[in-house]
């Protein structure tokens, strides 16, 4: 399995779909919170949620899709990155619920030489994560920092 790109190995444009995807858990959801100390009950009590939210029941904490989808891409586009350099815009487009399935996919947007390493190179990838549904659930730039090839 290939695990990350060199940086002559992006190629603009291209898409990388993650695999696999991941179907989310009451139990993934509230072990986030905790581990993360978000207590908000949207995210931790049902009977909160369904009396007082639109979707009459509780909602995965959005952090943790984001941790969710940039996880599922590591191994397309970060594997061997140096560092992440910046991440935004960041929008969660539509809610996920306990049961759903995410699939993620990143495109090359731009790619650069790095201008304080000249064995390195940048790259902005796009990435998209969608439910089960095809809906989109969220969407965010970043920048990685990663080796060029060994000449």
């Amino acid at each position: 399995m290939r695990f990350g790109r060199f940086y002559e190995e992006f190629d603009l444009g291209a898409v990388y779909r993650h695999w696999p995807g991941k179907t989310v858990t009451e139990d993934d959801n509230h072990l986030f919170c905790q581990l993360t100390m978000n207590h908000h009950p949207l995210r931790l009590d049902a009977s909160y949620a369904a009396r007082t939210t639109q979707y009459k029941r509780d909602v995965v904490v959005s952090s943790y899709l984001y941790s969710l989808l940039l996880g599922m891409s590591v191994a397309d586009v970060s594997g061997k990155a140096v560092a992440n350099l910046e991440v935004q815009p960041l929008r969660h487009v539509a809610p996920v619920f306990h049961g759903d399935t995410v699939h993620g996919e990143s495109t090359v947007l731009s790619k650069a030489e790095s201008r304080s390493r000249n064995d390195h190179g940048v790259v902005t990838v796009e990435t998209r994560g969608y439910n089960q549904d095809g809906t989109l659930v969220c969407v965010y730039r970043r920048k990685v920092i990663v080796p060029r090839r060994v000449r």
